[in-house]
């Protein structure tokens, strides 16, 4: 996957399949967006922190990180965003809806030093999309036309420090996401929810006090939305519908320098395993169950970032991050204008005795992706990709 379609905790993964499939089930439709933005410090460096990790937030961006906390501490913030496609082609040119949205986050921590263990708990929202066409986009009448998904995780974990340069840490993911969907196909809506539960895994180490290096596993999930679709104004009733959903594994690896006790550079990889979404079944009545083909590929993000501090707490960050897209041509829908990313981030923040900020700025661009979808020749044409997103959070130090 990918991950670079911001969005809210109002994002979708559109089950937007389900009403499409009710038509023609063909592949049509594709897959929420990763999120990795959850916390300012480490968007404004690029996401680059897994070999750092030395905030709460670490229990999203490397567990074993929490070990180098002293005591208590939690920290609070949200993740905003602005941003649109536009499409280029032979019906001319149209923008998606100007979309806003908000993306809180929270996450604490306890170390307990004499038995070199840290807990953690994390709740944030590591998937999601929203998009929206206006009726003059020439897919409107075979396609959907946006949609929305809350999705959400609680994610203790547990942290263990093996000795002065080496912590690991395991917690569990347990998700849940209920999506809506709107259609411009008159009469049709559909509402479906489920629940999920999943891993993740951690090790950061420190061979020498100049270097670090992190490498982060989230295990695979799975949604099985279950809802319903009602059929206004048609001859029949409200329907059960369902339908699975594989979200992938990932796979993070990344390595800190700190060439003095002021400046820290990191790199990451992050890897998303993209091939568990191939097939999937649709199961809906009065209209037969139908098959569904996605296969997606595996992308990588490369992230890169370095901070400066200064004197009395200060310090400021930037960050740039490269995100490959995941949909193979053939299989590319306007509901998820996927694209090749770049994202470029700046920020400050300042640390007190026991209250520490940070804000940070990000800027995305995806150039013009020319598309020639065989499956919807109305999806042809090019798609381009802006966003302004910014982040805060407040921290505190028990």
């Amino acid at each position: 996957m990918k991950t670079t379609e911001k969005a809210p905790n109002r994002s979708t993964i559109p089950l937007i399949c389900l009403i499409c499939a009710l038509f023609n089930p063909a592949p049509l439709l594709a897959l929420g967006i990763r999120l990795p933005d959850q916390d300012a410090s480490a968007t404004a460096r690029g996401n680059a922190f897994a070999a750092t990790a030395d905030d709460p937030a670490a229990v999203y961006y490397n567990p074993a990180g929490i070990t180098q906390l002293d005591g208590d501490n939690m920290s609070l913030g949200m993740y905003g965003i602005e941003y649109a496609s536009r499409y280029s082609g032979g019906a001319g040119s149209v923008n998606s809806q100007q979309q806003w949205a908000a993306l809180p986050q929270t996450f604490s921590t306890m170390n307990f030093t004499n038995c070199h263990l840290a807990f953690g708990f994390g709740v944030y929202s590591p998937y999601g999309l929203s998009m929206e066409w206006p009726n003059k986009a020439p897919w409107i009448k075979s396609e959907a036309q946006g949609g929305r998904i809350d999705y959400m995780r609680a994610n203790p974990v547990i942290a263990y420090q093996v000795c002065p340069t080496l912590s690991i840490a395991a917690g569990a993911m347990l998700d849940y996401s209920d999506a809506e969907l709107e259609t411009s196909v008159p009469g049709f809506s559909l509402h479906g929810h489920d629940t999920d539960a999943g891993f993740n895994a951690s090790v950061l180490w420190h061979p020498l006090e100049q270097h670090s290096m992190g490498l982060v596993y989230r295990s695979a999930t799975d949604m099985n939305y279950k809802g319903h679709v009602s059929f206004l104004g048609l001859p029949f009733p409200s329907q059960t519908a369902a339908m699975n959903f594989h979200l992938p594994q990932t796979l993070v690896a990344g390595y800190s320098y700190r060439p003095t006790t002021n400046w820290n550079l990191e790199v990451d990889a992050d890897w998303t395993d993209w091939t568990s979404l191939r097939d999937t079944t649709v199961q809906t009545a009065p209209i037969p169950a139908g098959g569904l083909k996605f296969n997606w590929k595996p992308s990588m993000m490369y992230e890169f970032g370095v901070t400066r501090y200064f004197g009395n707490g200060w310090r400021a960050s930037a960050g740039y991050m490269y995100s490959e897209n995941s949909v193979p041509t053939s299989y590319f829908s306007p509901l998820i204008p996927d694209s090749d990313r770049h994202l470029f981030s700046i920020g400050v923040g300042k640390t007190y005795h026991r209250l520490s900020w940070e804000a940070a700025y990000q800027l995305g661009y995806g150039p013009a992706r020319s598309v020639t979808a065989d499956n919807n020749p109305k999806d042809n044409g090019s798609y381009e990709f802006f966003s302004n997103a910014l982040s805060i959070n407040v921290g505190w130090h028990f």
